[in-house]
């Protein structure tokens, strides 16, 4: 596996394609779903072209996906099998929605993206991160964000107000808090790429703290607001 510092080889570095990729992350409850929708609302504003997704589901195969794994009426899956599904959802969700709309010139602005696999399928089911980490970046074409937001929320204060969980926000305390030190750890050793904020902060703070880390990559994106996706 490469480094966490090493120079990214050019073919599979986000820089050469001509959009930005930007990743919301984070816990269960974090607030991940209004901080897109707000990023969305600016860039259109900006007339910037942009495409938001999700993961997982946000793609033909991604929808079965995301049943089978998040159903609470899915019977057994093992741990292994759990996070090859997700990243099977990966694997196509570049192919179909992320790849094209980069190479558009289009933002992405994504819903969760490889860090979930290795923070929530890693070291939640404690498999090993290395292997994980590997197995998903092969299947994604070690295509990384230029940019991950990482909302940091406790799990004692998001998943516990959840009214309806789904299979695995039902998860005990203890599989969300190696989840968030998976997400952190993620983070700390890549703090160029990353952007780091408590998710109780109000929902204006957070927004322009991701504008201003944002604005300097809006420079390399060119396509106008009509040729916007979803």
């Amino acid at each position: 596996m490469t480094p966490p510092h090493a120079p990214r080889a050019a073919s599979n570095d986000p820089r050469a394609r001509r959009g930005v990729f930007v990743v919301f992350e984070g816990g269960d409850s974090a607030g991940k779903t209004t901080q897109v929708r707000a990023l969305s609302r600016w860039l259109t504003e900006r007339g910037v072209a942009f495409t938001t997704t999700h993961e997982p589901g946000d793609s033909w195969l991604g929808a079965q996906v995301r049943r089978l794994v998040l159903s609470p009426d899915s019977g057994p899956i093992g741990p292994r099998a759990e996070c090859l599904l997700y990243i099977a959802d990966k694997a196509q969700h570049v192919d179909e929605v992320v790849g094209p709309a980069l190479d558009r010139g289009e933002v992405v602005v994504s819903d969760r993206y490889v860090d979930s696999t290795i923070a929530y399928q890693a070291a939640g089911r404690f498999l090993a991160a290395d292997d994980v980490e590997t197995i998903a970046r092969w299947a994604t074409g070690s295509l990384r964000p230029h940019l991950t937001v990482l909302l940091d929320v406790d799990p004692d204060h998001a998943v516990n107000r959840l009214h309806t969980k789904d299979r695995i926000e039902r998860e005990g305390d203890d599989f969300h808090r190696r989840v968030r030190a998976g997400f952190l750890a993620l983070a700390e050793r890549d703090p160029e790429h990353y952007l780091v904020l408590p998710a109780r902060d109000s929902i204006g703070s957070i927004s322009q703290r991701v504008r201003e880390r944002l604005e300097p990559l809006l420079a390399e994106v060119s396509v106008p607001a009509d040729t916007m996706g979803s």
